[in-house]
């Protein structure tokens, strides 16, 4: 396993501790994360800000591997396949979560998900016709407005709140929107080969 794959790896080990800090009944347990009173009107959960800070490190792993395997030509198929899985349980899972905590619209996460499997979908079907379609650069857009989305939402919008500017919601929608559309695109692109069918 070359490097850029064992940084892929841990990124989905980032996912899993992420996922079972925020789903794990730790109150049941008698166990309770620090909060915090900010600006005198927003209580933050500690848990949050752990799990924001471990999304900002998956994140990064998210383009470090590309950029290593690409740089030193460790591209395999193994490493495309795991990476694309990774990357799902890393976004879908988080925006999930938020979304049945009430932490994140339920619209936006339902949207980026049957986009993802749509565009996979694609992807695969292209595939099979012994063809690649690279990423596009809406689509690289949209990634980067969804995490930033995402770890906005985990540290409670802050500094934003403050002064009552709901970024973290304008980018997750930006992120939705962009989604529609970079599939828009993928389906335009795939077209010849459905014809073949």
């Amino acid at each position: 396993m070359n490097t850029a794959n064992k940084i892929t790896i841990s990124r989905i080990i980032l996912s899993l501790i992420i996922i079972i800090l925020l789903l794990f009944p730790f109150d049941q347990m008698g166990f309770e994360f620090p909060t915090f009173l900010i600006g005198g009107k927003i209580l933050i959960d500690l848990k949050y800000i752990i799990v924001g800070i471990l999304f900002i490190i998956a994140s990064l792993t998210d383009f470090i591997d590309g950029h290593i395997a690409r740089k030193y030509n460790m591209v395999t198929d193994f490493g495309k396949m795991i990476d694309a899985i990774s990357d799902k349980l890393l976004t879908n899972s988080v925006l999930i979560i938020l979304a049945c905590n009430g932490k994140i619209s339920t619209i936006i996460a339902v949207v980026i998900i049957i986009r993802d499997i749509v565009v996979d979908s694609i992807k695969m079907v292209i595939g099979n016709k012994g063809a690649v379609v690279a990423a596009i650069g809406i689509a690289k857009v949209k990634t980067a407005m969804l995490m930033i989305g995402i770890t906005l939402t985990l540290f409670y919008n802050l500094p934003f709140e403050l002064i009552s500017l709901r970024i973290s919601d304008f980018l997750l929608a930006l992120a939705a929107i962009l989604s529609v559309i970079s599939a828009i695109k993928y389906y335009i692109m795939a077209k010849p080969y459905f014809k073949e069918m």
